[in-house]
């Protein structure tokens, strides 16, 4: 149903639908609370396609159309370790199974060809279908932030989730 390959300049045009939709960004980056000029994006984006996360679009491949981006940020050689991250933009695409599926490819990445031991995130409690989505791709809760996140008029928690390298792949 999807497929991943690198963000490149032009894939920010739907960013400035997706990042002034509430739904859309509601439990996503805090940045995206802020931001919402085509200047702002611009810049944002800018910046993410410069830094050294590892970063990939997620597109449809029926119409190769941009539906979100995910990776691995905050990658560290000497804990071998790096956080996951999904944004997916179109909204009536969500609970199809594709947050799951890019999740576990991005997974697979990052244990065989970043060579990492650990891969870890956090989600707001509240975004139940991103719970269910990281624990199907083998996620597991190892701590609360308790009322880490203000999102609606209101504190909630962040749950914080880790995926550890098989023993089959670390031999």
């Amino acid at each position: 149903m999807t497929y991943l390959k690198p963000l490149i300049k032009k894939d920010v045009i739907p960013f400035y639908d997706w990042l002034n939709n509430e739904d859309v960004i509601r439990y996503s980056l805090s940045i995206f609370q802020k931001i919402n000029t085509k200047q702002d994006i611009d810049e944002w984006y800018n910046t993410l396609l410069e830094n050294n996360d590892y970063k990939f679009g997620i597109f449809l491949k029926d119409s190769n159309k941009l539906i979100g981006y995910c990776g691995i940020c905050n990658i560290s050689n000497s804990k071998k370790e790096g956080e996951y991250f999904i944004f997916i933009g179109e909204k009536d695409l969500w609970g199809k199974g594709i947050s799951t599926q890019c999740t576990k490819e991005i997974v697979r990445i990052g244990f065989k060809e970043l060579q990492l031991n650990r891969i870890t995130l956090t989600v707001s409690e509240p975004n139940i279908g991103g719970i269910k989505s990281y624990e199907k791709a083998g996620f597991v809760a190892d701590g609360n932030k308790k009322n880490a996140s203000f999102r609606d008029g209101k504190f909630h928690n962040k749950i914080q989730m880790s995926i550890q390298k098989p023993d089959t792949i670390s031999k």
